[in-house]
């Protein structure tokens, strides 16, 4: 069966877009941006022909929990959620729309690097590790198994593909593209140095609080990328933060060496797409209702498990 809940929040349609994503549409709210995070879903960078309900308000208090709780996190960009008693100027119509699913941010010039800490050995990772013995050219210890744990966590760069996959890359090619980025953005190579540096310690600075209080609450994060930005000349942590579309999350009671836990993500999407007749190219092949909600239950079940808090309450409030 396929129907659709008209409550999903799919396209958001507002004054002033300054891009649309996957899964965001930003706005400009003055000299600060406003991030809708909406209710779609991609998988296999293809975005599906139906979203998911509340996957949006899921995303960004996730993120709220992190930037708020881990000093690890700071600077960053996020101002505030949205919510009743604080919206930006001119979007006062669309609260009821907004709350609980926007953030107000600051405005960064966002570097061309995606930020990547591993702790675990798979994805990508271990698609790398088996061609050479290295990710994104850290060299690992020969004979390690899939989803083995790494001895200290590594970070590993890639690429920000406009369109398609990500492709990894060497620090030193990281430090690179930061330094191109300083120039064009009027500052010198020494300055873009300086930020893929700072990106990089904090990266896995962030990683490791990060890990540390889910493995309390008996999840283990296997990987999570971030992105940093420059404002002001600072150094903020922007974008999403921790959330299962940006971090592989597994529970840690069903975690052996060998194979790949079932993962607090999108992956019974994608499992589900496998299984049928699709070549992973646009048009997205419709979706059924039971694989709309199982994905929605690992998002809520991630949620719950890693803040606390109860799913259905900010969920109330923000698709209200």
């Amino acid at each position: 069966m396929i129907s659709h809940d008209p409550s999903a929040v799919e396209r958001t349609e507002l004054t002033g877009l300054v891009a649309r994503g996957k899964v965001r549409d930003i706005y400009a709210a003055g000299d600060d941006l406003l991030i809708v995070a909406t209710d779609r879903i991609s998988a296999f960078d293809v975005v599906m022909s139906r979203p998911v309900p509340g996957k949006g308000v899921l995303l960004t208090q996730m993120s709220r929990f992190w930037l708020e709780s881990l000093p690890a996190c700071r600077p960053h960009h996020l101002i505030y959620v949205v919510d009743g008693s604080r919206i930006p100027p001119g979007f006062e119509s669309h609260a009821a729309l907004l709350t609980g699913r926007a953030q107000c941010v600051r405005r960064a010039l966002v570097l061309p690097v995606e930020c990547v800490a591993r702790g675990y050995l798979v994805g990508g990772g271990w698609k790398e590790y088996q061609a050479d013995g290295r990710i994104s050219g850290v060299a690992l210890p020969a004979g390690m198994r899939l989803a083995e744990r790494l001895a200290q966590p590594i970070f590993t760069p890639s690429t920000k593909a406009a369109s398609g996959h990500d492709e990894p890359i060497s620090f030193e090619q990281a430090v690179q593209a930061a330094e191109r980025f300083a120039i064009e953005a009027g500052f010198d190579a020494a300055t873009g140095r300086r930020w893929m540096h700072e990106a990089r310690d904090r990266t896995l600075a962030i990683y490791a609080a990060a890990a540390r209080h889910a493995l309390a609450r008996g999840v283990i994060v296997a990987d999570t990328k971030f992105e940093f930005g420059v404002a002001d000349g600072e150094l903020l942590l922007v974008d999403e933060v921790l959330t299962p579309d940006s971090s592989r999350f597994w529970p840690a009671d069903l975690y052996e060496i060998g194979r790949n836990p079932p993962s607090y993500d999108k992956q019974f999407l994608r499992d589900y797409l496998e299984s049928i007749p699709w070549n992973k190219q646009p048009p997205p092949p419709p979706i059924p209702d039971d694989v709309i909600a199982r994905t929605r239950a690992k998002y809520i079940e991630a949620f719950e498990r890693l803040t606390g808090l109860r799913a259905a309450d900010v969920l109330r409030r923000g698709c209200a």
